[in-house]
Protein backbone atom coordinates (compact mmCIF):
# COMPACT_ATOMS: atom_id res chain seq x y z
CA UNK A 1 0.00 0.00 0.00
CA UNK A 2 2.99 2.28 0.51
CA UNK A 3 3.36 2.97 -3.27
CA UNK A 4 -0.07 4.04 -3.66
CA UNK A 5 0.01 6.71 -0.65
CA UNK A 6 3.34 7.88 -1.82
CA UNK A 7 1.67 8.54 -5.54
CA UNK A 8 -1.03 10.59 -3.93
CA UNK A 9 1.34 12.42 -1.92
CA UNK A 10 3.25 13.17 -5.24
CA UNK A 11 -0.78 14.14 -7.09
CA UNK A 12 -1.75 16.10 -4.28
CA UNK A 13 1.26 18.17 -4.37
CA UNK A 14 1.94 21.46 -5.27
CA UNK A 15 2.45 21.87 -9.19
CA UNK A 16 4.57 25.19 -9.63
CA UNK A 17 5.23 24.53 -13.33
CA UNK A 18 2.00 23.56 -14.32
CA UNK A 19 -1.55 24.64 -13.30
CA UNK A 20 -3.09 22.16 -10.73
CA UNK A 21 -6.24 22.32 -9.18
CA UNK A 22 -6.39 21.67 -4.94
CA UNK A 23 -8.30 18.52 -4.79
CA UNK A 24 -10.20 17.35 -1.92
CA UNK A 25 -9.14 14.82 0.04
CA UNK A 26 -10.95 11.42 -0.10
CA UNK A 27 -10.34 9.14 2.86
CA UNK A 28 -14.07 8.48 3.73
CA UNK A 29 -15.55 9.33 -0.16
CA UNK A 30 -18.08 6.37 -1.33
CA UNK A 31 -16.61 4.01 -4.53
CA UNK A 32 -20.01 3.16 -6.48
CA UNK A 33 -18.21 1.31 -8.66
CA UNK A 34 -18.64 1.18 -12.79
CA UNK A 35 -22.22 -0.03 -12.97
CA UNK A 36 -22.92 3.60 -11.25
CA UNK A 37 -21.52 4.85 -14.11
CA UNK A 38 -22.85 2.70 -17.46
CA UNK A 39 -26.48 3.94 -18.04
CA UNK A 40 -27.38 4.97 -21.27
CA UNK A 41 -27.61 8.85 -20.41
CA UNK A 42 -24.19 8.88 -18.71
CA UNK A 43 -21.45 7.11 -20.44
CA UNK A 44 -22.99 3.90 -21.42
CA UNK A 45 -24.50 5.15 -24.30
CA UNK A 46 -23.93 6.13 -28.13
CA UNK A 47 -21.56 9.77 -29.05
CA UNK A 48 -18.63 10.81 -28.10
CA UNK A 49 -19.25 11.98 -24.67
CA UNK A 50 -21.82 8.99 -23.78
CA UNK A 51 -19.30 5.90 -24.92
CA UNK A 52 -16.51 5.93 -21.98
CA UNK A 53 -18.24 2.65 -20.09
CA UNK A 54 -18.63 0.75 -23.54
CA UNK A 55 -14.79 1.74 -24.24
CA UNK A 56 -14.11 0.28 -21.00
CA UNK A 57 -16.05 -3.23 -20.48
CA UNK A 58 -15.91 -4.02 -24.54
CA UNK A 59 -11.81 -2.88 -25.18
CA UNK A 60 -9.92 -1.88 -22.28
CA UNK A 61 -7.58 -4.77 -20.80
CA UNK A 62 -7.82 -3.05 -17.32
CA UNK A 63 -11.00 -5.12 -16.97
CA UNK A 64 -9.58 -8.25 -17.26
CA UNK A 65 -7.22 -7.33 -14.44
CA UNK A 66 -9.07 -8.88 -11.72
CA UNK A 67 -9.41 -11.99 -14.10
CA UNK A 68 -5.74 -12.52 -14.46
CA UNK A 69 -5.22 -13.34 -10.88
CA UNK A 70 -6.97 -16.71 -11.42
CA UNK A 71 -4.87 -17.94 -14.40
CA UNK A 72 -2.40 -20.60 -13.50
CA UNK A 73 0.68 -18.42 -14.18
CA UNK A 74 -0.39 -16.08 -11.72
CA UNK A 75 -0.73 -18.61 -9.53
CA UNK A 76 2.21 -20.34 -10.31
CA UNK A 77 4.28 -16.64 -9.38
CA UNK A 78 2.16 -16.59 -6.38
CA UNK A 79 3.43 -19.84 -4.88
CA UNK A 80 6.81 -18.36 -5.89
CA UNK A 81 6.54 -15.59 -3.85
CA UNK A 82 4.87 -17.26 -1.08
CA UNK A 83 1.55 -16.00 -1.35
CA UNK A 84 -1.16 -18.33 -0.97
CA UNK A 85 -3.56 -17.02 -3.49
CA UNK A 86 -3.54 -14.20 -6.05
CA UNK A 87 -7.05 -12.88 -6.14
CA UNK A 88 -6.89 -12.36 -1.93
CA UNK A 89 -3.37 -11.36 -1.91
CA UNK A 90 -3.33 -6.82 -1.30
CA UNK A 91 0.31 -7.45 -3.05
CA UNK A 92 -1.55 -8.46 -6.05
CA UNK A 93 -4.97 -6.70 -5.72
CA UNK A 94 -3.59 -3.22 -4.32
CA UNK A 95 -3.00 -3.01 -8.30
CA UNK A 96 -5.16 -6.32 -9.85
CA UNK A 97 -7.99 -5.43 -8.25
CA UNK A 98 -7.74 -2.20 -5.83
CA UNK A 99 -11.22 -2.15 -4.73
CA UNK A 100 -10.31 -5.02 -2.74
CA UNK A 101 -7.68 -2.79 -0.85
CA UNK A 102 -10.98 -0.56 0.41
CA UNK A 103 -12.90 -0.77 3.48
CA UNK A 104 -16.32 -2.01 3.29
CA UNK A 105 -17.64 0.81 4.35
CA UNK A 106 -16.56 3.04 1.62
CA UNK A 107 -17.92 0.23 -1.04
CA UNK A 108 -21.16 1.05 -2.40
CA UNK A 109 -23.52 -1.73 -3.18
CA UNK A 110 -22.98 -2.05 -6.97
CA UNK A 111 -18.88 -1.80 -6.50
CA UNK A 112 -17.22 -5.61 -7.23
CA UNK A 113 -13.86 -6.33 -6.20
CA UNK A 114 -13.92 -8.33 -9.44
CA UNK A 115 -14.38 -4.99 -11.87
CA UNK A 116 -10.89 -5.01 -11.93
CA UNK A 117 -9.11 -1.36 -12.80
CA UNK A 118 -12.17 0.57 -13.31
CA UNK A 119 -13.40 4.03 -13.37
CA UNK A 120 -12.81 5.21 -10.02
CA UNK A 121 -9.50 3.54 -9.68
CA UNK A 122 -8.43 6.28 -11.89
CA UNK A 123 -10.75 9.16 -11.27
CA UNK A 124 -11.27 8.96 -8.13
CA UNK A 125 -14.04 7.75 -5.39
CA UNK A 126 -17.13 8.82 -7.21
CA UNK A 127 -19.34 9.45 -4.04
CA UNK A 128 -18.64 13.12 -3.18
CA UNK A 129 -18.94 14.22 -7.05
CA UNK A 130 -21.37 11.67 -8.78
CA UNK A 131 -24.85 13.06 -8.74
CA UNK A 132 -23.08 16.85 -9.13
CA UNK A 133 -20.37 16.49 -12.59
CA UNK A 134 -23.10 16.54 -15.12
CA UNK A 135 -24.25 19.76 -14.25
CA UNK A 136 -24.11 22.82 -16.48
CA UNK A 137 -22.91 25.09 -13.66
CA UNK A 138 -20.01 22.92 -12.44
CA UNK A 139 -16.78 23.24 -14.04
CA UNK A 140 -13.54 21.22 -14.35
CA UNK A 141 -12.28 22.63 -11.34
CA UNK A 142 -15.31 22.53 -9.54
CA UNK A 143 -15.38 18.65 -10.02
CA UNK A 144 -11.42 18.37 -8.93
CA UNK A 145 -12.14 20.40 -6.15
CA UNK A 146 -15.12 17.77 -5.70
CA UNK A 147 -12.65 14.81 -5.16
CA UNK A 148 -12.48 13.82 -9.11
CA UNK A 149 -8.60 13.15 -10.13
CA UNK A 150 -7.41 15.86 -12.10
CA UNK A 151 -6.24 13.93 -14.94
CA UNK A 152 -6.45 16.78 -17.37
CA UNK A 153 -2.70 17.38 -15.37
CA UNK A 154 -0.18 14.92 -17.22
CA UNK A 155 1.69 15.37 -14.32
CA UNK A 156 -1.17 13.93 -12.23
CA UNK A 157 -2.36 11.37 -14.91
CA UNK A 158 1.26 9.96 -14.68
CA UNK A 159 1.39 9.57 -11.03
CA UNK A 160 -1.71 7.27 -11.16
CA UNK A 161 -0.68 5.25 -13.80
CA UNK A 162 3.27 4.67 -12.18
CA UNK A 163 2.20 3.25 -9.20
CA UNK A 164 0.63 -0.15 -10.96
CA UNK A 165 2.69 0.17 -14.23
CA UNK A 166 6.25 0.85 -13.06
CA UNK A 167 6.69 -0.64 -9.72
CA UNK A 168 6.98 -4.34 -8.52
CA UNK A 169 8.95 -5.88 -5.57
CA UNK A 170 12.15 -7.91 -6.84
CA UNK A 171 10.43 -11.40 -4.86
CA UNK A 172 7.40 -11.05 -7.53
CA UNK A 173 9.63 -10.27 -10.53
CA UNK A 174 12.15 -13.24 -8.83
CA UNK A 175 8.69 -15.93 -9.19
CA UNK A 176 7.95 -15.14 -12.35
CA UNK A 177 6.06 -11.89 -12.73
CA UNK A 178 7.14 -10.39 -16.05
CA UNK A 179 9.22 -6.93 -15.42
CA UNK A 180 7.30 -3.56 -15.97
CA UNK A 181 8.07 -0.88 -18.37
CA UNK A 182 6.29 2.36 -18.18
CA UNK A 183 5.97 4.56 -21.12
CA UNK A 184 2.48 6.93 -20.67
CA UNK A 185 1.93 7.89 -24.18
CA UNK A 186 2.14 4.62 -26.46
CA UNK A 187 0.04 3.09 -23.06
CA UNK A 188 -2.48 5.74 -23.77
CA UNK A 189 -2.50 5.28 -27.29
CA UNK A 190 -3.42 1.63 -26.24
CA UNK A 191 -5.65 2.32 -23.78
CA UNK A 192 -7.38 3.00 -25.87
CA UNK A 193 -8.85 6.23 -25.49
CA UNK A 194 -11.92 7.37 -23.91
CA UNK A 195 -11.26 11.12 -23.73
CA UNK A 196 -10.97 13.70 -25.96
CA UNK A 197 -7.31 15.05 -26.76
CA UNK A 198 -7.15 17.84 -28.84
CA UNK A 199 -3.74 19.38 -27.89
CA UNK A 200 -1.01 18.67 -30.50
CA UNK A 201 1.57 18.11 -28.08
CA UNK A 202 -0.25 15.94 -25.42
CA UNK A 203 1.83 12.96 -27.12
CA UNK A 204 5.20 14.38 -26.69
CA UNK A 205 4.32 15.84 -23.03
CA UNK A 206 2.98 12.25 -21.82
CA UNK A 207 5.93 10.66 -23.06
CA UNK A 208 8.83 12.68 -21.25
CA UNK A 209 6.23 13.12 -18.29
CA UNK A 210 5.95 9.44 -17.97
CA UNK A 211 10.04 8.60 -18.52
CA UNK A 212 10.58 11.16 -15.54
CA UNK A 213 7.90 9.29 -13.38
CA UNK A 214 9.42 5.88 -14.52
CA UNK A 215 12.46 7.32 -13.49
CA UNK A 216 11.71 8.61 -10.17
CA UNK A 217 9.86 5.66 -8.99
CA UNK A 218 12.53 3.04 -10.03
CA UNK A 219 15.37 5.42 -8.00
CA UNK A 220 12.98 5.07 -5.24
CA UNK A 221 12.53 1.48 -5.31
CA UNK A 222 16.87 0.65 -5.95
CA UNK A 223 17.63 3.03 -3.22
CA UNK A 224 15.02 2.02 -0.55
CA UNK A 225 14.32 -1.56 -1.09
CA UNK A 226 15.57 -3.78 1.20
CA UNK A 227 15.86 -6.04 -1.34
CA UNK A 228 16.27 -4.26 -4.69
CA UNK A 229 15.92 -5.50 -7.98
CA UNK A 230 18.52 -5.28 -11.07
CA UNK A 231 14.88 -4.25 -12.81
CA UNK A 232 14.77 -1.01 -10.57
CA UNK A 233 18.51 0.02 -10.62
CA UNK A 234 19.27 -0.94 -14.53
CA UNK A 235 15.88 0.93 -15.64
CA UNK A 236 16.85 3.89 -13.14
CA UNK A 237 20.71 4.22 -15.08
CA UNK A 238 18.90 3.71 -18.59
CA UNK A 239 16.36 6.61 -18.30
CA UNK A 240 19.05 8.94 -16.62
CA UNK A 241 21.31 8.00 -19.31
CA UNK A 242 18.60 9.28 -22.09
CA UNK A 243 16.65 11.93 -19.71
CA UNK A 244 20.39 13.72 -19.90
CA UNK A 245 20.42 13.38 -23.25
CA UNK A 246 16.95 14.88 -23.57
CA UNK A 247 17.37 17.86 -21.19
CA UNK A 248 20.51 18.24 -22.63
CA UNK A 249 18.74 19.36 -26.17
CA UNK A 250 16.31 21.76 -24.89
CA UNK A 251 17.15 24.06 -22.40
CA UNK A 252 13.70 25.04 -21.33
CA UNK A 253 13.67 21.70 -19.81
CA UNK A 254 15.00 21.09 -16.17
CA UNK A 255 18.33 18.93 -16.42
CA UNK A 256 18.70 15.41 -16.06
CA UNK A 257 22.34 14.50 -14.66
CA UNK A 258 23.52 10.69 -14.53
CA UNK A 259 24.96 9.56 -11.36
CA UNK A 260 28.49 9.43 -10.57
CA UNK A 261 28.07 7.42 -7.91
CA UNK A 262 25.81 4.90 -6.53
CA UNK A 263 23.30 7.72 -5.20
CA UNK A 264 20.20 7.82 -6.81
CA UNK A 265 18.64 10.55 -4.73
CA UNK A 266 19.34 13.46 -6.45
CA UNK A 267 18.09 11.36 -9.70
CA UNK A 268 14.77 11.70 -7.69
CA UNK A 269 14.49 15.25 -7.08
CA UNK A 270 15.56 15.89 -10.62
CA UNK A 271 12.87 13.42 -12.53
CA UNK A 272 10.14 15.06 -10.23
CA UNK A 273 11.59 18.16 -11.38
CA UNK A 274 11.19 17.20 -14.57
CA UNK A 275 7.97 15.55 -14.81
CA UNK A 276 6.29 18.68 -13.66
CA UNK A 277 7.45 21.09 -15.48
CA UNK A 278 7.59 18.41 -18.84
CA UNK A 279 3.47 18.58 -18.34
CA UNK A 280 3.29 22.18 -19.93
CA UNK A 281 6.82 21.58 -22.59
CA UNK A 282 6.80 23.53 -25.03
CA UNK A 283 7.39 20.79 -27.43
CA UNK A 284 8.40 22.18 -30.85
CA UNK A 285 9.15 20.66 -34.04
CA UNK A 286 12.83 21.89 -33.72
CA UNK A 287 13.41 20.98 -29.99
CA UNK A 288 11.47 17.26 -30.79
CA UNK A 289 13.88 16.75 -33.79
CA UNK A 290 17.19 17.88 -31.82
CA UNK A 291 16.23 15.48 -29.48
CA UNK A 292 15.43 12.89 -31.94
CA UNK A 293 18.49 13.17 -33.22
CA UNK A 294 20.87 13.14 -30.37
CA UNK A 295 19.10 9.75 -29.23
CA UNK A 296 20.04 8.56 -32.87
CA UNK A 297 23.39 9.14 -32.73
CA UNK A 298 24.18 7.32 -28.93
CA UNK A 299 25.04 4.05 -31.55
CA UNK A 300 28.78 4.74 -30.56
CA UNK A 301 27.76 4.35 -26.67
CA UNK A 302 26.57 0.59 -27.42
CA UNK A 303 29.41 -1.80 -27.15
CA UNK A 304 29.58 -4.83 -29.15
CA UNK A 305 29.51 -7.16 -26.47
CA UNK A 306 25.85 -8.56 -24.50
CA UNK A 307 24.97 -6.66 -21.65
CA UNK A 308 22.13 -5.92 -19.76
CA UNK A 309 23.02 -2.20 -19.05
CA UNK A 310 22.85 -1.71 -23.29
CA UNK A 311 19.54 -3.67 -23.11
CA UNK A 312 18.05 -1.93 -20.88
CA UNK A 313 19.01 1.62 -22.66
CA UNK A 314 18.06 0.45 -26.04
CA UNK A 315 14.61 -0.12 -25.07
CA UNK A 316 14.30 3.22 -23.59
CA UNK A 317 15.79 4.49 -26.77
CA UNK A 318 13.30 2.43 -29.05
CA UNK A 319 10.42 4.02 -27.18
CA UNK A 320 11.51 7.55 -27.64
CA UNK A 321 12.44 7.23 -31.22
CA UNK A 322 8.78 5.45 -31.75
CA UNK A 323 7.01 8.77 -29.73
CA UNK A 324 9.05 11.13 -30.66
CA UNK A 325 8.53 10.53 -34.67
CA UNK A 326 4.94 9.70 -34.19
CA UNK A 327 4.35 13.23 -32.37
CA UNK A 328 7.04 14.69 -35.56
CA UNK A 329 4.56 12.63 -38.27
CA UNK A 330 7.24 11.18 -39.98
CA UNK A 331 6.77 7.61 -38.45
CA UNK A 332 6.18 6.24 -41.59
CA UNK A 333 9.54 7.75 -43.23
CA UNK A 334 11.55 5.59 -40.74
CA UNK A 335 9.30 2.81 -40.28
CA UNK A 336 11.65 0.04 -41.31
CA UNK A 337 14.44 0.96 -39.03
CA UNK A 338 12.03 1.06 -35.96
CA UNK A 339 10.90 -2.17 -36.83
CA UNK A 340 14.23 -2.98 -36.70
CA UNK A 341 15.20 -1.55 -33.04
CA UNK A 342 11.49 -3.45 -31.86
CA UNK A 343 13.31 -6.53 -32.74
CA UNK A 344 16.14 -5.86 -31.15
CA UNK A 345 14.84 -5.12 -27.91
CA UNK A 346 12.53 -8.10 -27.92
CA UNK A 347 14.85 -9.82 -24.72
CA UNK A 348 17.34 -9.22 -22.80
CA UNK A 349 19.21 -12.70 -23.12
CA UNK A 350 19.86 -12.55 -27.17
CA UNK A 351 20.20 -8.55 -27.30
CA UNK A 352 22.77 -7.91 -29.57
CA UNK A 353 24.49 -4.81 -28.58
CA UNK A 354 26.59 -4.59 -31.93
CA UNK A 355 23.00 -5.47 -34.29
CA UNK A 356 21.27 -2.59 -32.40
CA UNK A 357 24.28 0.15 -33.24
CA UNK A 358 23.82 -0.72 -36.72
CA UNK A 359 19.82 -0.13 -36.75
CA UNK A 360 20.46 3.18 -35.18
CA UNK A 361 22.96 4.15 -37.49
CA UNK A 362 20.45 3.56 -40.00
CA UNK A 363 17.63 5.57 -38.17
CA UNK A 364 20.12 8.47 -38.35
CA UNK A 365 20.84 8.56 -42.10
CA UNK A 366 16.97 8.22 -42.59
CA UNK A 367 16.53 11.23 -40.66
CA UNK A 368 19.40 13.12 -42.26
CA UNK A 369 17.54 12.62 -45.73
Amino acid sequence: MFRRVLVIVFALSVNVFAKEIKQTREDAAQFVGAMGCRSSSCHGGAGEKRSQYITWSQKDFHTKAFAILLNARSKQIANGAGLTSPESSARCTVCHSPFASVSQSRLGPSARIDEGVSCESCHGAAGNWLRGHTRTDWTYATRVTAGMHDLRNLYVRANACAACHQNIDNDILKAGHPALVFELDSQSMNEPKHWRDDDAQSGPRSWLVGQAAALREAAWHARTDADPSPDSQETSLALAWLLAKVTMNDPSLPKVNEPDSSDLEPLQKQSDELARRAATWNATNKSMMSILRAIAESDSEFAKQKTESNFYRAARVTLALERLASALEISPKIDNELKALRADVQRPYDFDAGAFAEHLRAVRSALAK
